[in-house]
């Protein structure tokens, strides 16, 4: 019986509207915890707050909750995020350097491909929230 991986953060449900649950939670670095910290810039915690959708009404606000996702749409949002921006820019740089001669315009214009990306990405964030999706399961 294969376990799927996923990412696991300790959270407390703040609010529920309906069929939506808000959970904040403390995301740490993997040295937050180290007792160096204080004098490594490595370590950093930041507080976090997801939305979670849930129709079986056995949550209520103040339950310390754990919340999931999986893995594999972690690493899709890393494509998504940096990667793939990545690969955009540079293939248009490379297209531009060769067919102009002027370094400023080529750059410039690699940059600017950033630019309607991610506003695709924002035209599309409500067709993108559904791939991802956080589960939550009572401590």
């Amino acid at each position: 019986m294969s376990k799927t991986k996923s990412i696991e953060h300790k959270g407390r449900i703040d609010s529920i509207t309906g069929n939506k649950i808000h959970v904040s939670f403390l995301a740490m670095s993997g040295c937050a915890s180290c007792h160096a910290k204080g004098v490594c810039s490595a370590g950093d915690m930041q507080e976090k707050s997801v939305d979670v959708y849930d129709f079986s009404n056995q949550f209520s606000v103040g339950d310390n909750v754990n919340v999931t996702l999986k893995q594999s749409l972690g690493f899709r949002a890393l494509f998504l995020g940096y990667v793939l921006p990545f690969i955009l820019v540079l293939m248009i740089l490379i297209i531009l350097s060769s067919f102009t001669s002027n370094e400023a315009i080529a750059g410039l214009s690699a940059l600017s491909i950033l630019i309607p990306y991610y506003l695709i990405l924002f035209l599309l964030k409500d067709k993108i929230t559904k791939k991802f999706t956080f589960t939550i399961n009572k401590i």
